[in-house]
């Protein structure tokens, strides 16, 4: 609130100082205008002072009922997208594999048994077992250690479910987060946790419905019980840290349950000390009778069946056989399961389960895993393409499709396969400069194709100055480098208002400064204070602009938000005053140059101009605002709807930024006013003026969008032949056929160890 003040007061103080010291005051018709603007500017402070105490209460601080109806509407969200999802990993179909869960046997990871409660014995097929098992402990806070592909996030979404299912109001929520994503080095376990809610449950940051804060609420008050899966999905050297950062900076009395792989865990405790008042649990071994009998109730009655009477028979005379070692691992079933279930025709041996126990084919338990990581995906795609020819993907591109997303994850050391950071497996669009200089290649371009199509449809007199335009137009795309770099660098993304004004004001001070060519070559005959001004316009309409999107660089997160009728009120206030506001700027801006003397280049009458062009700039950044409005608190953000958001964005963004950067601009940029023939002088200047915001104003919203740089990235991907045209159908089918499990907005393979295995395995083509 006290900066959204002070900004106020600020652009209040600037531009009535900057007019008053700019303009010769002897003439006494330019007092008078200088009276004017300054009423102009008193009218302006009136508008941000009541910008100012709307967004302060807009800001309010939510009470006691709006935390627990966000708590409300979050667990049925919650609730809703892991049901679906445990349908999709078939957790329950037939039933649940018997796991025993009980207290770790590896000394000096846990807390002291009175710290921690009761010793921890459960089953993760039982709810009601579960649920009781959490209860009892003394903090509520659980670590799940486990070999690779042990269960651990299988017990983690059917705890997340259990608790859900048997909440009450006023229960804590369970969140399930993947920790692949959290950097300790760049933030606090606290602020990724709020982060993330935000991304993924974005209906929390709805603050007329909820009111501001409510996500650090339902954190303090204990109202949420972070689930949080994959510690040792982080880098080695970050698991530690990470760790330290879980217990240094929750309370040690919130509820919290963490998973991780044994000996890694068993490290990083040994590095940082381990997480306070938690218990350990770790799963025994699956019974080999356990995981046939799972198998042959999952399988439809007919010859399998006698292929997994086979394999019993085999097992029980030979309990250490490769096989039966193998199917130790909840994941190996899992595998079986995918493998054997429904996957083959009759006569098929190459699915036979009575494979399994060749000895001489898989003469050890690591060859029946890769035999399984292997035939995964054909047996799902063919499946699948049995039961829709028409739509099924070919098994063998599509496992080229995965291989090479495994490649790409596992070459970055990554788990979250995340659309918006798609474009870092393109080297010309990874690091700052190389991305400055290409969108720099791109805007000439644009700038290319643009003269050609003034010089087509214009009439003779004006093709020359169309064609004069474009090497001033190609001088001036030297100013994307130093700004597209610029906004690279900066690492920190505040959302405060005054820090994004200055980094945007910094970022179109640097393009200002590469303009002076430009404007020299387009005014060449115009004084110094004319090509000053020419900057300064330019500037101040890219400071608008970024002021409304964001710098022109790949955001960390992708845009959320949608068109949405919800606190319409609201909207409307906001929205009258950003008009009222940007119009109010405009009209000072303009009258302020004219009533300076650097009138020369402008048409006659241009202070309604201001006014006009102020206005239709505000309803652009209006329309920006509103098109960010809270999704509903029925939504959750999946790749899908996160895409069509952004994209949605990205579109309104470049309309709305193209208007708003033309307008500040147009009318300057005017060829010198022929008074002898307005019509044509009027018609071009418009044309061009167009023209040239919309290239401008929509480049530098779409730079600062995610869906631009996706879409270039797997368009030229899938030219290359690595991906599918249609990624996210592509995705979206492996994630219905189980290959992928989703995760908020972003896609992970069901396993690391399918992830590591694919990724050395060499594509067909």
């Amino acid at each position: 609130m006290r900066g959204r003040w002070t900004v106020a007061w600020a652009l209040c103080a600037a531009v009535t100082g900057g007019l008053l010291w700019g303009w010769p005051l002897r003439d006494p018709e330019r007092i008078s205008a200088a009276a004017a603007v300054v009423s102009a500017v008193v009218a302006l402070f009136g508008v941000a002072s009541a910008w100012a105490w709307r967004a302060g209460r807009g800001r309010r601080r939510a009470d006691g009922a709006q935390v627990a109806d966000a708590a409300e509407a979050l667990a049925r969200t919650v609730r809703r997208q892991w049901e679906e999802e445990a349908i999709l990993r078939q957790l329950y179909g037939p039933e649940p594999l018997p796991l025993l869960w009980s207290d770790c046997a590896c000394p000096r990871v846990s807390d002291r048994r009175q710290t921690v409660g009761t010793e921890v014995v459960c089953r993760a097929d039982e709810p009601l077992a579960l649920t009781e098992a959490f209860g009892s402990l003394a903090h509520r806070r659980l670590v799940v250690l486990g070999t690779a592909g042990s269960g651990k996030t299988a017990f983690a979404v059917l705890l997340v479910l259990a608790l859900l299912r048997g909440r009450t109001a006023g229960d804590p929520v369970p969140v399930l987060f993947s920790l692949s994503s959290f950097d300790p080095d760049r933030e606090s376990a606290g602020n990724w946790l709020r982060r993330r809610i935000a991304a993924d449950y974005p209906a929390m940051g709805d603050t007329e419905q909820y009111g501001a804060g409510v996500i650090d609420d339902l954190l303090t008050e204990h109202r949420l019980v972070p689930v949080l899966d994959g510690l040792d999905e982080l880098p080695e050297r970050s698991r530690a840290a990470a760790l330290a950062s879980l217990d240094g900076t929750l309370p040690a009395d919130a509820p919290l349950v963490l998973t991780c792989r044994t000996d890694d865990y068993a490290d990083a405790v040994r590095q940082s000390g381990f997480l306070t008042g938690a218990a350990v649990v770790e799963p025994a071994p699956v019974r080999t009778e356990d995981a046939l009998a799972f198998l042959s109730r999952a399988m439809p009655p007919g010859s399998r069946q006698d292929g997994w009477a086979t394999v019993a028979e085999r097992l029980a005379r030979e309990p250490g056989a490769p096989a039966a070692q193998a199917l130790r691992s909840p994941l190996m079933v899992a595998l079986a399961r995918s493998v054997y279930v429904g996957t083959a025709d009759e006569g098929d041996e190459g699915r036979d389960p009575a494979e399994l126990v060749d000895a001489e084919r898989f003469p050890t338990p690591a060859a029946v895993e890769r035999h399984l990581l292997d035939a995964l995906i054909p047996s799902l795609y063919e499946r699948a393409r049995r039961q829709d020819p028409a739509r099924g993907w070919d098994p063998r591109q599509a496992r080229d499709y995965l291989i090479r997303l495994a490649a790409g994850l596992h070459a970055r050391d990554d788990y979250d396969l995340a659309w918006w950071q798609l474009h870092r497996w393109i080297p010309a669009l990874a690091g700052p400069w190389r991305r400055a200089a290409v969108l720099a290649s791109l805007g000439c371009a644009e700038f290319l194709l643009l003269t050609v199509f003034l010089v087509a449809v214009l009439d003779a007199p004006s093709r020359a100055e169309a064609l004069r335009w474009f090497p001033q137009s190609v001088l001036e795309s030297f100013a994307l480098p130093p700004m597209l770099a610029l906004s690279g660098l900066v690492t920190r993304r505040n959302r405060t208002l005054p820090r994004a004004a200055a980094l945007a004001a910094a970022v179109a001070l640097a393009g200002g400064l590469a303009l002076p060519p430009s404007s020299w070559y387009y005014y060449r005959d115009a004084s110094a204070s004319t090509l000053l001004a020419s900057i300064g316009f330019f500037c101040f309409a890219v400071w608008l602009v970024l002021l409304g999107v964001g710098l022109p660089t790949p955001p960390r997160t992708p845009s959320r938000g949608r068109p949405a009728p919800r606190h319409w009120r609201g909207q409307l206030v906001r929205a009258l005053i950003l008009v009222i506001s940007v119009t109010a700027i405009s009209e000072t801006v303009f009258a302020g140059y004219a009533m300076a003397g650097y009138g020369s280049v402008l048409p006659p009458g241009s202070m309604p101009w201001g006014a006009l062009i102020g206005a239709v700039a505000g309803i652009g950044l209006a329309a920006l605002d509103w098109v960010r409005a809270p999704a509903t608190g029925a939504e959750v953000a999946t790749p899908a709807s996160s895409v069509r958001a952004d994209r949605l964005i990205s579109l309104i963004s470049a309309g709305a930024c193209a208007v708003v950067f033309v307008l500040p601009e147009a009318v300057f940029r005017a060829v010198p006013w022929v008074p002898s023939d307005p019509l044509r002088t009027t018609m071009f200047s418009a044309v061009v003026g167009l023209f040239h915001g919309a290239v401008w104003g929509s480049f530098l919203a779409l730079a600062a969008h995610s869906w631009p740089y996706y879409t270039a990235a797997r368009l030229l991907l899938a030219a290359r032949g690595e991906l599918p045209w249609r990624l996210q159908a592509f995705l979206a089918n492996a994630h219905r056929l189980g290959i992928l499990r989703q995760v908020g907005p972003v896609y992970q393979f069901r396993h690391a160890r399918l992830r590591d295995h694919l990724a050395t395995r060499p594509a067909s083509s």
